[in-house]
């Protein structure tokens, strides 16, 4: 078996070699190099995909097609293995993309045929499914909903809602990010479980209007005395460092429960979805959705995006309306036609033909 630091640096003959047996290699060899080489790039990379990314090949894909050559994984058996495997359609999208990318690296390292799709992108997953109900609180419900929540949740929970932002991204925030003249906060950076690290992509990237929601802002620097590099939600036992968002969601499902709409899914993102939805339902456009959201594609957004049986209802009624007035139109101008009185012609046709009358005298 030819030894992975080869594999990484082939010689001119080893690559020739290797174009005339490609896809020889380990899938486990190949597996090490692109977890090294890729997933290496800690400033490239964010970490909770790093990590998740590690996990999944460590703990499944390696084990199962670690010790077969690329050449001899099958779509139909990875597609058998990811049906029976997993249980939710978006884990096996996601580790069957894992696999790709494992494909991608070798054939950048001339380890797989230039242009040859990969087994694994060739398994069918079937239709795509939720493992939870996919929804949305009404406005309504909302509005009942943040009548429970507290400070600093309140803030939080409103912020979310009103920019569309993750909750990592919120919790990410220190006051260097906030610009209260201009109304906007700036996302540079997210928290998870306590690591600070770069946005999710670059289109995480982006400045974002916080409307009516700068007076809120502006009261809490005030109050805490804003540094440029403090947070601005931050632990009360641990100053310094920001808030988890475990605290968030347990005050969020308390409060949904208190006005009997709670759900399994509840959460911050729920807000971040309903924010899309918003967003397009008070006439800004899909396009303007996503590059709010940080999405790179319209169809990351068309999954956010949820038409509510109120908002149906509305561009049902809307369309009911339109009917309604263009048939009462016409019922009028019917109408009008039949009682118009005929017109009066200008002068009289026998007065205007007559013969002139020679009158006689007796």
């Amino acid at each position: 078996m030819t030894p992975i630091t080869r594999l990484n640096a082939p010689t001119t003959e080893e690559a020739v070699q290797q174009v005339a047996t490609t896809g020889v290699a380990l899938f486990g060899e190949v597996a090490a190099m692109y977890e090294e080489g890729y997933l290496g790039r800690r400033n490239q990379i964010a970490r909770p995909t790093r990590e998740k990314e590690e996990f999944y090949l460590r703990q499944y894909i390696v084990p199962r097609w670690g010790k077969l050559r690329l050449n001899q994984i099958q779509p139909q058996c990875v597609e058998d293995w990811l049906l029976t495997t997993f249980d939710s359609w978006w884990t096996m999208h996601g580790v069957r993309a894992i696999m790709s990318r494992v494909f991608y690296y070798a054939e950048g390292h001339g380890l797989w045929e230039e242009g040859r799709r990969s087994p694994a992108s060739k398994a069918r997953l079937g239709k795509k499914r939720y493992k939870r109900e996919r929804r949305i609180l009404s406005f309504e419900e909302t509005a009942r909903v943040l009548a429970h929540l507290e400070e600093p949740t309140l803030l939080i929970v409103e912020t979310c809602i009103a920019t569309g932002t993750r909750i990592s991204e919120v919790l990410g925030l220190q006051w260097k990010h906030v610009d209260l003249d201009a109304g906007t906060i700036k996302i540079e950076q997210r928290v998870w479980h306590q690591d600070i690290d770069r946005p999710k992509s670059e289109d995480s990237r982006r400045t974002l209007g916080i409307g009516d929601l700068v007076p809120r802002f502006a009261a809490k620097a005030a109050e805490d005395g804003a540094l440029p590099d403090a947070y601005i939600f931050q632990q009360k036992r641990a100053p310094g460092r920001p808030l988890w968002d475990s605290g968030v969601r347990d005050a969020l499902h308390q409060a949904a429960e208190a006005e009997g709409c709670d759900f399994p899914g509840l959460g911050p993102h729920s807000f971040r979805r309903a924010n899309i939805t918003w967003r397009q339902e008070v006439g800004g456009s899909s396009i303007e959705a996503s590059k709010i959201a940080g999405h790179n594609n319209l169809e990351m957004t068309g999954e956010y995006t949820f038409v509510t049986p109120e908002r149906q209802n509305e561009l049902t009624r809307r369309i009911q309306q339109k009917l309604a007035a263009a048939a009462n139109n016409g019922k009028q101008e019917k109408n009008a036609e039949l009682v118009s009185p005929l017109p009066m012609p200008s002068e009289p046709s026998t007065l205007k033909h007559m013969e002139p009358v020679t009158r006689v005298v007796q």
